[in-house]
């Protein structure tokens, strides 16, 4: 098998932080919401391609990131989703949503205008925070 590679747009888009079981887990590079993608290390270009296991093995990879933003993070609201269009790589969004940020209620997708940046620290304290779970494995110190 070849060895696997993330997507050069979603390396462009986003900051690696590490990965679980299935997922490599990446940190989107706006900072304005926090909006997390995983990318499964499978040839699959659909979620509901996936076998069962695998796409189970997936969805709860997502739901641990949406248990993050909640309960971490302090979001009330995630969007979950696989659409796939600009990047064939099969890869799942986990957004955390709020009634006060810059795009509610609408989809973050080609309504998030405002950019910020994460600073060398801020992402340490995602790594950190993250890395304290068993399943996950930090890439960047």
């Amino acid at each position: 098998m070849a060895r696997f590679e993330i997507h050069d747009r979603l390396r462009i888009d986003a900051h690696t932080l590490g990965r679980f079981q299935l997922c490599h887990l990446l940190l989107h590079k706006n900072a304005v919401l926090p909006w997390f993608i995983l990318v499964p290390e499978t040839d699959a270009a659909d979620l509901l391609d996936l076998p069962e296991d695998l796409r189970n093995s997936a969805v709860n990879e997502a739901a641990f990131v949406s248990d993050f933003i909640k309960g971490t993070l302090g979001y009330p609201k995630t969007n979950f989703a696989s659409i796939g269009n600009v990047v064939p790589q099969l890869h799942l969004h986990v957004v955390g949503r709020r009634a006060d940020d810059p795009c509610w209620p609408a989809p973050v997708w080609g309504n998030l205008h405002q950019i910020q940046k994460y600073s060398t620290p801020e992402l340490r304290r995602f790594t950190g925070l993250l890395g304290r779970y068993p399943t996950f494995k930090v890439a960047m110190r």
